[in-house]
């Protein structure tokens, strides 16, 4: 195996990456400013590469560093999981519940804590893959899908409906649909396309504006990246503002106008077998909570 970056440093990545703040990352671990970019330093003396632009007011990521961000976010909260079963008292039974790295990554974990909070004595297990799980195998216990029901042989409930609006990064200054004529357009790649999958032709119709010459300058292939490519100010991308949330709420993207795209529904599912009576209510629970909240923000 290679030797890797010292974990400490790769630490103070994740969460300068996550905030794109050295200070909101100090603050996070409990270290100076002054420590997270010495940490940052040197990883990027370890890797040979630079990880952030520094500028006198911001930080932001390079390319390498937008590629490493999500591998070593998505490193720390596997590690984090797992310490938290090996700390957590003996269940008769752990409930896993299995979702698309986006969605466990953006909505999921960040939403862990007030399950453990309401319910501490309820393990949940996270199985992250874009490929749908064999819940009658027993890949997973329960599954979040994106798209029509029926989902055939399987108990589908509908958690929320999705939407895409318009995002970007506010150092852009995309106010008015005049703005954005020349401003670079970024989107995901679907691997399945409808009628309902957003994109910025169907998105200038709604709005009634003329197409676009092309439905997009940039289409990334793992929506984490359009995330991050969006707070790099790269361009315009269509988000789900559930998604992003947080980054929405501190300031760190902006929604300048409207119409939102109607997307699918997500829905929780699973095979309906009698032993999940006991921990599907709370699961269940969870989740209206969650998505209340969401809705409203």
């Amino acid at each position: 195996m290679s030797r890797l970056p010292p974990i400490t440093a790769l630490r103070a990545f994740e969460a300068a990456a996550r905030h794109l703040s050295f200070k909101h990352a100090a603050g996070e671990l409990a270290v100076t400013p002054t420590a997270i970019s010495h940490q940052v330093r040197q990883l990027e003396e370890s890797l040979g590469k630079k990880l952030f632009r520094r500028t006198p007011r911001k930080v932001e990521l390079t390319p390498e560093g937008r590629d490493l961000f999500p591998i070593v976010r998505d490193a720390f909260a596997s590690m984090a999981m797992a310490v938290d079963r090996i700390r957590t008292p003996a269940r008769d039974r752990v409930l896993t519940l299995s979702a698309t790295t986006g969605f466990t990554a953006r909505w999921l974990i960040p939403r862990l804590a007030g399950l453990k909070a309401a319910e501490p004595g309820f393990t949940l297990r996270l199985h992250a893959s874009d490929d749908p799980v064999d819940l009658h195998g027993g890949e997973a216990d329960l599954a979040i899908r994106y798209g029509s029901a029926p989902f055939p042989g399987l108990v589908a409930e509908p958690i929320f409906e999705e939407r895409f609006a318009p995002i970007c990064s506010p150092a852009l200054a995309i106010r008015s649909y005049s703005d954005l004529q020349n401003a670079p357009l970024l989107r995901s790649e679907w691997r399945l396309e409808d009628a309902r999958t957003p994109s910025w032709t169907r998105w200038h119709e709604m709005a009634g504006l003329p197409a676009p010459t092309t439905d997009a300058a940039t289409v990334f292939t793992d929506d984490n990246h359009l995330i991050l490519a969006t707070l790099a100010g790269q361009g315009v991308a269509l988000l789900s503002p559930v998604l992003v949330a947080e980054e929405l709420a501190r300031g760190a993207l902006i929604r300048p106008f409207g119409p939102d795209l109607t997307g699918e529904t997500y829905y929780l599912v699973h095979t309906g077998r009698e032993d999940l009576e006991t921990d599907l209510p709370v699961l269940r629970g969870w989740l209206k909570g969650e998505t209340a909240c969401s809705s409203s923000e």
